[in-house]
């Protein structure tokens, strides 16, 4: 039940030509990855878990943090450097003002921000009909957030609806 309405190949496609066409000349090489790859290359057919394609900025560091935390949970992860994030998440519908500093798509579903992976996990296993999941702006200790003292912020991850309304997913940080 997951994004019916457009495969995850559809997806990948879109994002490429929106990646090429708004990014800089820097971005071909990124596009023809995303081109590349599908949900079916992505998955294998043992209990492994789906390719993660990354958007994100060259210049951002808590991305890269994001990025590792996912891959310590066992995700394969792909990385596209791009300064055309805002016209990426119009197209993918996630709403205004849920926003973060990179945006992802998994198994169909759009991830925006700094969401846990075992969130990812659970959209991933239960595969409800929505968008997909978003947590605005950036929380200190989400992860890619941490801080030296262990603090975590508390933060709420949000479902995306179709129609962009969005409910709350899980709690952190309480």
């Amino acid at each position: 039940m997951r994004h019916r309405n457009v495969p995850a190949a559809t997806l990948v496609v879109a994002m490429a030509a929106l990646v090429s066409a708004c990014a800089p000349a820097s971005a071909p090489a990124a596009v023809a990855d995303a081109r590349a790859t599908t949900s079916a290359q992505a998955t294998t057919a043992t209990s492994a878990l789906p390719q993660v394609e990354v958007f994100k900025s060259p210049s951002c560091g808590c991305c890269s943090g994001w990025v590792d935390h996912l891959r310590q949970a066992g995700f394969p992860v792909r990385v596209h450097e791009t300064d055309a994030l805002e016209p990426l998440r119009k197209q993918l519908g996630i709403p205004y003002g849920k926003g973060s500093c990179h945006t992802a798509m998994v198994d169909g579903y759009v991830i925006e921000g700094h969401v846990p992976a075992a969130d990812i996990q659970r959209l991933l296993a239960e595969h409800p009909n929505v968008r997909g999941l978003a947590l605005p702006g950036m929380p200190a200790g989400s992860p890619g957030m941490e801080v030296p003292d262990g603090h975590v912020q508390a933060y709420t991850v949000e479902r995306i609806e179709h129609d962009g309304s969005t409910r709350t997913w899980a709690v952190h940080g309480r």
